[in-house]
């Protein structure tokens, strides 16, 4: 799946409400063009200049049918990445995440990442940490719960939030040719790429480490998965809401490297074959890039690196006394985020 969507304004037309086989909801689902009733909405998203409302009423404190259309919205949420994007919203399963998404929002006091609905398994607590926030509460049945969740054991899942994808998240036209990369990360020393990276477990344990370790932002080249697929949210704890991420191509990574004079490194396994010079990562090369601003690149699990990056970056590898070839990606990508990470350098 592409991480780098196109999106186009839809003309503006109104829908119908959608009939409901009870009384306990009713949907609307509505584009309009009108910015004043998007603002005072606070469940409207605007999308390409339209603006892109499913609005859940307020009277609705409880959905007991799975076949609520609220509950199959948030389904097309969880499924498909487009629909994702077109709505602007995602769904963050699991009490810990979303105390981990609001945590770093107080620290931060970071209001991009708001959240629109919070579903509560019936007599489930609130999660801590949210008691203090204004949060829109619908209690659902079990049933329910594990039809959103999608997790085979829903015994520890008593919420799942609907939250907007935040603005830190961009994704680049790739035919755009002129861009401006001094808004896209806020602190450009330690940027992580990942290079057609498929898996959602990879590539959101990854943006935990990178969160984890205080990396700068996260550049997906084409061909990754999207960040906010439900499976790399559960890896990632959140780190999607919290990290800078960028979608673009090659063309703009190189943009991001001259405007900040990037030095390009690459992992990539050691062998006796390769035509180019592989160095070792170590604590010696670690302390003599603690100044230096880089990109680290990670290629796929199953190609490695593509041949772009081979010749892009400066590669490294991480020494192994054991007879493998090489590392599960995220388990490489751990290693090299800590040993380089931008300060702090306590490497034993």
């Amino acid at each position: 799946m592409q991480c780098t969507y196109t999106w186009r304004a839809a003309p503006a037309v109104s829908c119908p409400p959608l009939k409901t086989s009870d009384s306990e909801s009713r949907v609307r689902i509505s584009i309009a063009q009108n910015q004043t009733q998007t603002q005072s909405n606070p469940h409207d998203h605007r999308i390409g200049g339209a603006d892109v409302r499913f609005a859940l009423p307020w009277h609705v404190k409880s959905i007991t049918s799975t076949s609520n259309p609220f509950v199959k919205h948030c389904l097309k949420l969880r499924h498909s990445s487009s629909y994702r994007h077109s709505h602007g919203s995602a769904l963050v399963v699991g009490s810990t995440p979303i105390r981990e998404i609001y945590r770093f929002r107080d620290l931060s006091r970071d209001n991009t990442c708001g959240l629109d609905c919070l579903l509560l398994l019936d007599k489930a607590e609130v999660p801590e940490g949210l008691g203090h926030h204004y949060v829109r509460i619908v209690r659902v049945n079990s049933m329910v719960m594990a039809k959103l969740s999608g997790v085979q054991s829903t015994e520890s899942i008593e919420a799942i939030a609907l939250m907007r994808i935040p603005s830190s998240f961009i994704n680049l036209d790739i035919h755009q040719e002129e861009v401006d990369c001094r808004n896209w990360f806020p602190s450009p020393h330690r940027i992580l790429v990942l290079d057609a990276i498929q898996d959602p477990g990879n590539l959101g344990t990854l943006l935990r480490s990178a969160m984890a370790f205080e990396w700068g932002g996260v550049f997906l080249l084409p061909g990754c998965c999207d960040p906010f697929n439900d499976k790399a949210l559960r890896a990632c704890r959140g780190a999607s809401f919290q990290l800078p991420i960028v979608c673009g191509n090659w063309y703009h990574l190189e943009a991001l490297k001259n405007d900040f004079q990037l030095k390009m490194l690459a992992g990539h396994p050691e062998s006796d074959k390769e035509l180019k010079a592989v160095s070792r990562l170590s604590q010696g090369f670690a302390y003599s890039l603690a100044d230096v601003p880089l990109c680290l690149v990670l290629g796929s699990e199953g190609g490695g690196l593509s041949e772009k990056a081979q010749q892009a970056c400066e590669l490294v590898s991480i020494p192994m006394t054991g007879n493998f070839e090489s590392l599960n990606v995220s388990v490489a990508g751990g290693i090299f985020l800590y040993m380089l990470q931008p300060r702090n350098l306590e490497i034993a």
